[in-house]
């Protein structure tokens, strides 16, 4: 299992370690102060790259911001649980 951030496309990051690996990773934590339409955008995308693979564990690159309102981090964990 490795860790990446939002820096590194998940399926660029299965291409370098091996498709056998689990991933967790990676939105950017700024993506919950966007508009929700451009944050539900890069969830999809990443949700998209994973392509339903066995081993991929959806998080933040680094934590939630102090600004992040909680609605926002809400709508993102439905979004991910296909809600």
């Amino acid at each position: 299992m490795i860790g990446i951030d939002w820096r590194i496309p998940l399926d660029e990051a299965w291409r370098r370690s091996g498709e056998s690996r689990a991933i967790q990773g990676n939105l950017d934590p700024a993506a919950l102060l966007a508009p929700a339409a451009e944050r539900d955008r890069q969830v999809k995308d990443i949700l998209g790259r994973a392509g339903g693979r066995p081993g991929h564990i959806f998080n933040l690159g680094h934590g939630v911001l102090p600004e992040t309102d909680v609605d926002a981090v809400r709508a993102v964990v439905e979004l991910v649980h296909g809600g």
